[in-house]
């Protein structure tokens, strides 16, 4: 499966075989691919708030709780997840000017979507055993932006004219 390609090509980020190949895929599965990863990195909270016997929404059924942590939770995190994405992306394009190589924002941003896979997982991982502070965030944007400046670095300089 497609996903499962972009998944193990994410892990091996930033070597240039799996970045090469990572670009050959579409937009669409990429973003497809980070939505699903959202999915799966919202199941450690979604099973807390299952779990909380007081609080906002307690008392609901399941299918509205279920409603409700898609609305206010795995929504606004999508959002804020692909608006970070497109912010490391946007520095990428600055720093792919600054090094001389030529790239696309879209080419950028795809490989910035694929840099948060390691963090992800880790979250996940973490998150089912312990709560996880939310400096965790501004680590993943760190370490997106660094794996994108040396993934940039693998491309060849513009030709003089």
């Amino acid at each position: 499966m497609i996903f499962l390609e972009i998944l193990k090509h994410s892990i091996k980020l930033p070597q240039k075989q799996a970045m090469f190949q990572l670009n050959r895929i579409g937009m669409d599965m990429i973003i497809l691919y980070l939505i699903i990863m959202l999915a799966i990195v919202s199941i450690p909270e979604w099973i807390n708030r299952l779990n909380q016997p007081t609080g906002v929404g307690a008392e609901m059924h399941i299918i509205f709780q279920f409603i409700y942590f898609f609305m206010f939770y795995y929504l606004i995190m999508t959002v804020f997840v692909f608006i970070a994405i497109s912010i490391i992306a946007y520095v990428g394009k600055g720093i792919t000017h600054l090094m001389n190589r030529k790239l696309t924002y879209g080419l950028l941003w795809k490989m910035s979507a694929c840099t948060v896979t390691i963090p992800f997982l880790l979250f996940t991982m973490i998150s089912t055993i312990w709560q996880v502070n939310d400096s965790f965030l501004f680590y993943t944007f760190l370490f997106s932006l660094g794996l994108l400046f040396i993934m940039i670095q693998h491309y060849p300089k513009r030709r003089k004219s």
